[in-house]
């Protein structure tokens, strides 16, 4: 990730190991029992699945609220905001400085890759609402006379979200593995490509290419489901359970293959800040470059493997095959990714998302103030407060695998058979117990 201006990449370690107000040991203890006591409770409390299957319902929402928000205003500014951010971050791509104080690294890691992920969680699927690709193929396929909705051919559904997948996996290997993550060249190279890819898409098999394959509005959609919001069958903006909004995600191929990315590249990002995996590389003949690509996707695959073994051990029902079996629980992993990008990613969106605000205000080096937010600077509060950020990163871990196990269980009352409703869950719920004692291992590793 990018750092300060001296142009090094910072890690996101403060409050580490040494910080936490407990041993790191008792920690890992301690959320492993949480999860297995919330396992317990749930075979005991909850014996029927409550959200799987179920009708979207909530509570309504003030109809102003809905209204503004359904109103044809809303949904062209927030089309307008999308172009507009994607105008001055490709101004800023072309024009600026080929340095780190270019606000354009900001933006891309931290502000899109990050940030998106929050305002994801807090307001719903944004991305969808403000995305510039959908809007320019909107508008290409009108001035073409053509239907954006439709594209030329069908979105083949095996292909689910497996492209999506691939862009994700290929962001995070610029981030993580390539050699130059910080080269403008590169970052602009990789813009091009996606937008590129996006549009010939868009133009082919239409608006459901975003839906499936877009890698930034699938990852938003996914958190997005963690929110409260959600449309009813009436098409009336309603407050719901999470837990709810989670359960309507489809089990669509290659969505096993997104989580991996997501959840593996996060473990990963630890794990390369680790004292162990610092000695072996400088102790290697082997380059860092290639030891860190090998890992990477060690990591992504590890993540896949493991949740697909776990939930391919749980007895099928009648209606899912044993081989479809992990795609039907995938998103339950969905809570702990978020609960490992709010623990990995907080005080580098805090501090070097205000650094990059203070940036943007000067986009080309020229002492501008065009934002009147040049003076803006971090208050790196949690370098000060390392043992509140070691308490959060815990519990922001733990809760995350607490949901997800919520989520698993109600699934597999709706999957398994009545005799295997209880024993059939072992095998994720020891999958889980490995994912939240390794994750916090690795956390507090740096």
């Amino acid at each position: 990730m990018i750092g300060g201006a001296d142009g090094t990449i910072e890690a996101h370690g403060i409050g580490g190991q040494a910080d936490l107000p407990i041993s790191l040991e008792l920690a890992v203890s301690g959320a492993v029992a949480a999860l297995v006591v919330s396992f317990t409770v749930l075979v005991v409390a909850w014996r029927r699945p409550r959200y799987d299957g179920q009708p979207v319902t909530g509570r309504v929402v003030w109809p102003p609220l809905d209204a503004f928000v359904s109103s044809v205003a809303f949904r062209v500014g927030a089309r307008v905001v999308g172009l507009l951010l994607a105008a001055y971050t490709v101004a800023v791509a072309v024009a600026g400085q080929d340095n780190l104080t270019n606000p354009f690294f900001g933006i891309f890691y931290v502000w899109w890759w990050v940030g998106l992920v929050f305002a994801s969680a807090l307001l719903g699927p944004v991305w969808r609402a403000i995305s510039p690709v959908r809007t320019l193929n909107a508008g290409i396929a009108r001035l073409a006379g053509s239907d954006p909705d439709a594209g030329l051919v069908p979105y083949p559904e095996r292909l689910g979200y497996w492209p999506a997948a691939l862009g994700l996996f290929a962001f995070v290997w610029l981030e993580l593995a390539y050699e130059y993550p910080t080269e403008l060249g590169s970052v602009r190279f990789w813009c091009a490509v996606y937008v590129g890819a996006m549009l010939v898409g868009g133009a082919v098999f239409g608006n459901r290419f975003y839906e499936r394959a877009d890698p930034f509005e699938v990852y938003s959609s996914l958190i997005a489901k963690l929110s409260p919001w959600a449309r009813d069958e009436e098409e009336r903006l309603v407050l719901r359970s999470p837990l709810a909004n989670l359960a309507t995600i489809p089990p669509l191929p290659g969505l096993v293959a997104v989580v991996a990315v997501l959840f593996g590249s996060t473990a990963f990002d630890s794990f390369r800040e680790s004292t162990f995996w610092v000695k072996f590389y400088q102790g290697s003949s082997i380059d860092k470059v290639y030891l860190d690509n090998v890992a990477l996707l060690c990591f992504v695959l590890l993540a896949g493997l493991l949740f697909s073994g776990g939930s391919a051990l749980t007895p099928p029902g009648a209606e899912v095959s044993r081989r479809d079996l992990p795609r039907h629980y995938a998103h339950s992993i969905v809570p702990i990714i978020l609960g490992y990008i709010v623990a990995h990613y907080l005080t580098l969106f805090i501090d070097v998302g205000t650094q990059t605000l203070a940036r943007a205000s000067d986009p080309f080096g020229k002492g501008w103030d065009i934002l009147g937010t040049a003076a803006v600077e971090p208050s790196y509060w949690f370098s000060y407060h390392p043992q509140t950020l070691a308490t959060i990163k815990v519990l922001a871990v733990v809760v995350g695998h607490v949901v997800a196990a919520i989520a698993a269980h109600d699934r597999a009352l709706a999957l398994l058979p009545r005799k295997d409703q209880v024993t059939g869950q072992l095998p994720l719920l020891a999958v889980m117990v490995t994912f939240t004692a390794g994750g916090l291992m690795l956390l507090f590793s740096a």
